[in-house]
């Protein structure tokens, strides 16, 4: 696996061992990163990392502009790969890497209102929890932010949680789905 685009394009990362972790492929990491630059969300953004296995989204976004990522992780092999990748890549200084469960992490991040530019959420295939997670997650976004799914099949955003999906596809067995606040220009 490899850095898709910007500074670090072609940086090899390492994935963590075992079957706990599947990493986005190279195709998807691509077109989804080519999607969010065409929106302008990269520059300069703050970006969460949810479900973060290898870091390879997070670090894709480093690669591609993003000021900082915050990357979230329950496993100790996936965090120690997530370091192992930003050293490789230099961005030990732009990220932070913590040990926790998504929605603890993001009921931690709202009472202390800390802001999102950029959401991505890759849990294992088979996630069940997407209307409390997404929930969640409109506690910490900024009002002009994109939250990006991946997932196996298709995520149904609850109409009550803030979010319209502006976006969906599918890449072989993964499907991406983007959602921003209501009234921003997809």
């Amino acid at each position: 696996m490899r850095v898709v685009a910007g500074s670090a394009r072609g940086r090899t990362l390492v994935t963590p061992p075992g079957l706990a972790t599947r990493p986005t492929s190279d195709r998807v990491r691509e077109a989804l990163f080519n999607a969010l630059n065409s929106l302008g969300v990269l520059d300069d953004a703050n970006v969460l990392d949810c479900f973060a296995g290898s870091g390879a989204l997070g670090i894709e976004a480093l690669s591609r502009g993003a000021a900082h990522v915050t990357f979230i992780d329950t496993d100790a092999s996936a965090r120690g790969a997530i370091m192992d990748n930003l050293v490789v890549v230099s961005g030990v200084g732009r990220a932070d890497v913590r040990a926790q469960a998504a929605e603890r992490f993001l009921a931690d991040a709202a009472r202390d209102e800390h802001r999102f530019d950029l959401v991505l959420l890759d849990p294992p295939y088979g996630f069940e929890r997407w209307p409390s997670l997404l929930a969640a997650v409109t506690d910490v976004i900024t009002g002009a932010a994109v939250v990006v799914m991946e997932s196996d099949g298709a995520v149904e955003v609850p109409t009550d949680v803030g979010l319209e999906v502006t976006r969906s596809r599918r890449y072989g067995s993964t499907v991406v789905t983007f959602a921003r606040p209501p009234g921003v220009d997809p």
